[in-house]
């Protein structure tokens, strides 16, 4: 016969493992501090290239400017400006991101325990319908073994 409590939770199982799930089952190979890791890499690599580009079109905006005026400008505070800008932007960028990823760890984290609990439950399942096909097999079949 058909556990309907069975069935409900291997089709939960398998809505969350096509859904949300691959990314849950991805983030639960990584320890906390390795995940963030390799995000603030990532957003420390995005955020330069942002900036990169955001730079040389501000330069291309105003190349007239810089071509006429290339022997009089303060290339010191021009850089001073720039740097000082890239590093008040990495730093907001980065903490944002860093609240952003611990927060959807967590959650995920979360989401995985209860995905392993359900595990758990479909796993009894199937020993007391193990156990209940062994005890079938020990009750004798005809009343003649029962005898012996």
């Amino acid at each position: 016969m058909i556990n309907n409590r069975k069935v409900r939770l291997m089709s939960r199982l398998a809505i969350y493992e096509k859904g949300k799930g691959r990314e849950d089952v991805r983030l639960g190979k990584y320890f906390r501090r390795d995940y963030l890791r390799l995000r603030i890499l990532l957003n420390f690599i995005a955020v330069t290239i942002g900036y990169v580009i955001l730079v040389a079109m501000v330069v291309g905006y105003n190349v007239e400017y810089i071509v006429k005026e290339a022997v009089h400008l303060d290339y010191i505070s021009i850089g001073t400006k720039v740097l000082g800008g890239y590093l008040i932007v990495l730093t907001v960028y980065i903490a944002v991101a860093v609240c952003y990823n611990l927060i959807y760890y967590n959650s995920s984290r979360k989401k995985l325990a209860k995905y392993f609990r359900m595990l758990t439950r479909l796993r009894e399942f199937y020993a007391e319908e193990e156990g209940q096909k062994n005890a079938a097999r020990e009750i004798p079949a005809n009343r003649e073994e029962a005898g012996k």
